[in-house]
């Protein structure tokens, strides 16, 4: 299963884009993209292709999505939030924005959270490839 992030909309405070599998998904929130140095929970991580797994969250204490060996970054997982300040690193999804948030978030990653399960269960390996 290939998932395409498709970063939109840049600030020097956050970046919008949209999800896609397949077709559109939903809304995506990050934290600003650098060209410095990394600021730690800041710092949306590098464009590239990784691999995906639903392991269980400390933080959240559920079941999430996890980004494998992103190069400067451990932990980044895509669950739901509403604003830059959600984010820490990790990719939030939702399934309307306004200006600088997503709405609905929860809802979306309800509805993506079992795609990505089942391609798991019928053995498939789950990419996002960020662009």
């Amino acid at each position: 299963m290939e998932l395409v992030l498709l970063r939109t909309d840049r600030t020097p405070a956050r970046t919008i884009g949209q999800l896609y599998v397949a077709t559109p998904e939903c809304f995506t929130l990050e934290d600003a993209v650098r060209e410095g140095p990394k600021v730690p929970g800041e710092t949306a991580i590098p464009a590239g292709r990784y691999r995906v797994t639903i392991t269980k969250s400390q933080r959240f204490t559920r079941m999430l999505p996890l980004l494998l060996d992103v190069p400067g970054f451990d932990g980044i997982r895509i669950h739901s939030g509403n604003s830059c300040v959600d984010t820490s690193g990790c990719i939030l999804v939702g399934q309307a924005r306004e200006a600088d948030t997503i709405l609905r978030s929860r809802l979306a990653l309800e509805v993506l959270l079992p795609k990505i399960a089942d391609a798991e269960a019928r053995g498939q390996d789950v990419w996002i490839n960020i662009v």
